[in-house]
């Protein structure tokens, strides 16, 4: 009688062994047919985080501190208060949202540029909104509070209660302003096209917030929060 055996091994798929334990039978052959497993990569090896992706040149790009002041698409009212030169195309708040589900997952990001620290910035404010969002009904609410929300009292970089400032540097006195308006500009838009995204009838027919956006809300990104009130 004709045999064949499988056997599993660590370091290959698959081992097929075939004997014959019949002395009528003229078959007589012992084979091993082995597939080696892949190696394992690196434990070095590490995903980067995503980051955005602006036309200009980094010396292009005009800073507040170290805060990089990009185009807006400015899609909602009042975000035209402000220095952020408007835009029809895909926007750094744009990139934001389209990454916040990946980015989100990564304890460390190294911010290599100004542009980074933008991303960084729209990034957690994002947790923020999601987490006045999860309490919302209905996106014409959700809409009114994230207006509300943009423009309370907030924290820029060199001040006491902003949480990277070892990243980011304070801003020149005849910055301040500035600065202050173009962050209010990012967090109006943000707000506003979050808000859309969370109550897309596509992911919640039923009507409210999304559980796929809102389950993000008691996450933190770099260890950090913009703000512990909500």
């Amino acid at each position: 009688m004709c045999t064949v055996s499988l056997v599993f091994s660590p370091s290959c798929y698959l081992f097929v062994c075939v004997w014959c334990q019949s002395q009528s039978c003229g078959f007589s052959l012992s084979a091993v047919t082995a597939w080696p497993a892949p190696p394992s990569p690196p434990h070095s090896l590490k995903m980067p985080p995503f980051r955005a992706v602006v036309e200009q040149s980094e010396a292009e790009v005009r800073s507040y501190g170290n805060v990089a002041l990009l185009p807006l698409r400015q899609t909602t009212k009042g975000s035209d208060r402000g220095p952020a030169p408007p835009t029809k195309g895909e926007d750094i708040v744009d990139q934001s949202l389209n990454l916040f589900k990946a980015n989100i997952l990564f304890k460390q990001f190294e911010m290599e540029t100004d542009v980074d620290r933008v991303l960084v910035y729209v990034t957690l404010y994002t947790i923020e909104c999601l987490k006045r969002l999860q309490k919302c009904s209905t996106k014409e609410q959700a809409t009114r509070d994230m207006y509300t929300s943009a423009l309370e009292s907030f924290h820029l970089p060199g001040e006491a209660g902003f949480p990277l400032n070892a990243f980011y540097t304070k801003p020149k006195a005849g910055e301040v302003e500035e600065l202050k308006k173009y962050l209010t500009q990012l967090r109006q838009e943000t707000g506003a096209r979050l808000a859309e995204r969370v109550f897309d009838q596509a992911l919640a027919p039923a009507g409210g917030p999304s559980k796929w956006w809102t389950c993000f809300a008691k996450k933190k990104f770099l260890n950090v929060s913009l703000s512990q009130k909500f």
